[in-house]
């Protein structure tokens, strides 16, 4: 029987759960406390990981890569997605303005002068925004790939899908809405800092959750604000999609907030985890050492 909260290993406790989620698993034969030999730790500057594939893994390295150069990368893109959504919300809330009042009296001109300002300007918003939403795409995608493989190093058995999917599952059409956040999924289960006994330890993914809902949320609004939009014919109709599109990139600008947290989070577990690691693997090749006569 499998377990009945991960649902991918044997239920071995009376309540239908695995060693991993009733926390009893006993420490990895040679885990944390194996030596690594050539290991660089992961928030250092020495050359990244020893090549070479990880039995029953999808070819991971021997030792996580920092994702820590990345993760600040992404962080200050993101700050630039947040201010392009104020942006952009601030040019289109004005030109919507301009539009309401059209609607109120359609003997207004905004076809020319302040109006045509206004939707040149809303125009160079909507291209700062497209622009920073791509290039914060391809780093936080790049981050996340690194993340999923570090997260093969750490704990192979808690994955759902391979690290190839942290790339290619945000391209598959609806199911982007789902293979994204269960690679994230095992990517936290992995990143979370084990007891000093090796015994599994949970940790709320509170953060994940927000992270992915918020995006979600703001995915399907802003799908259906520009459908709106490009429907939109008259000015009262023009004012409301306005509204709509504004909306939207309030709900962006918040999932990108929590995109923010999320990164952080994952990126400081998986410093911690990987230091854990490292220190255990020195005090492996010290006791040889004060052993010896």
């Amino acid at each position: 029987m499998l377990c009945t909260r991960c649902r991918i290993r044997t239920a071995v406790t009376d309540d239908g759960l695995c060693t991993f989620c009733s926390g009893t698993r006993p420490p990895p034969p040679g885990g944390a406390k194996a030596p690594v030999p050539g290991a660089a730790p992961l928030s250092g500057s020495v050359p990244g990981p020893v090549p070479g594939p990880v039995p029953g893994g999808w070819g991971a390295g021997t030792w996580p890569r920092s994702p820590v150069g990345l993760s600040r990368a992404v962080v200050a893109l993101l700050g630039c997605v947040i201010a392009s959504d104020l942006f952009v919300i601030g040019a289109g809330l004005h030109l919507r303005g301009l539009w309401e009042g059209l609607a109120a009296d359609e003997s207004l001109d905004i076809y020319s002068g302040a109006g045509l300002r206004a939707q040149e300007l809303y125009d160079l918003a909507g291209t700062v925004q497209t622009a920073a939403f791509l290039a914060t795409g391809v780093l936080f995608i790049i981050w996340f790939h690194r993340t999923r493989r570090n997260a093969e190093v750490f704990e192979s058995g808690v994955q759902r899908m391979g690290p190839g999917w942290a790339v290619g599952g945000w391209f598959v059409p609806v199911a982007n809405l789902w293979f994204p956040y269960r690679v994230a999924s095992g990517i936290w289960e992995a990143s979370v800092t084990l007891h000093p006994d090796g015994g599994w330890r949970t940790v709320p993914k509170t953060v994940l959750n927000l992270w992915w809902g918020g995006w979600i949320v703001s995915v399907l609004v802003s799908r259906i604000a520009v459908s709106q939009w490009n429907r939109a014919r008259e000015p009262e109709q023009i004012s409301d999609a306005a509204a709509l599109v504004a909306a939207a990139d309030a709900l962006d600008l918040v999932a990108a907030v929590l995109a923010v947290l999320f990164v952080r989070a994952v990126t400081r577990m998986q410093v911690e985890r990987a230091g854990i690691r490292q220190s255990a693997t020195a005090a492996e090749r010290a006791a040889p050492e004060s052993a010896a006569p």
